[in-house]
């Protein structure tokens, strides 16, 4: 799939099944990136059924000069920024799931290094500044390109590269330390 343009054009022209494929495809990836800037998922989730609703009642926002995957993107860090200003100061503390790992396909010392990787790479990222984070995001997880991640961020390619090459350097100096326990 185009990042969901086809299947939106499909739903325009009213194949309703069209949005439950864009809803697949872009909507666990959309909450985790959301999640990356309120830190609260169930907030994140809120928001970006909100941005997904927005594409169903005002059709036509969207014109098809980026991808639906930046658009959506941009939609969700923007209402995401609108939730942070606008939600009260409360700390919550975050409980991470468990995974459904069946004992049969890992031992447990697999599972405690996995999971030591995981705590690793997260703990490096989050030490990063919000953009740094946000940029490592969209270009490694998500996949856009340079200029994609730049009319997410609202910033120019030059701007992203930068923060991406800052962001790489903070993460050699970081995972340098504890980078031996991804090995």
């Amino acid at each position: 799939m185009d990042n969901g343009a086809s299947s939106y054009r499909r739903f325009l022209n009213g194949d309703e099944s069209a949005f439950d494929e864009i809803m697949k495809e872009l909507f666990d990836n959309l909450v985790f990136f959301i999640d990356r800037y309120v830190h609260d998922i169930h907030a994140a989730e809120d928001i970006a059924i909100d941005a997904f609703s927005d594409l169903v009642v005002n059709k036509h926002r969207y014109n098809f000069k980026v991808t639906l995957k930046t658009y959506l993107f941009m939609l969700g860090r923007s209402r995401a920024l609108n939730y942070i200003k606008h939600r009260k100061v409360i700390n919550f503390v975050e409980l991470t799931e468990a995974d459904n790992i069946s004992a049969e396909q890992e031992t447990l010392e697999e599972i405690i290094l996995a999971d030591e990787r995981k705590r690793v790479v997260n703990n490096a990222l989050n030490s990063l500044t919000d953009d740094m984070r946000v940029v490592v995001h969209l270009i490694y997880f998500e996949d856009l390109s340079y200029d994609e991640a730049a009319k997410v961020m609202k910033k120019n390619r030059k701007q992203v590269d930068n923060l991406l090459y800052r962001a790489k350097g903070e993460l050699r100096i970081i995972l340098g330390k504890d980078g031996e326990l991804l090995l």
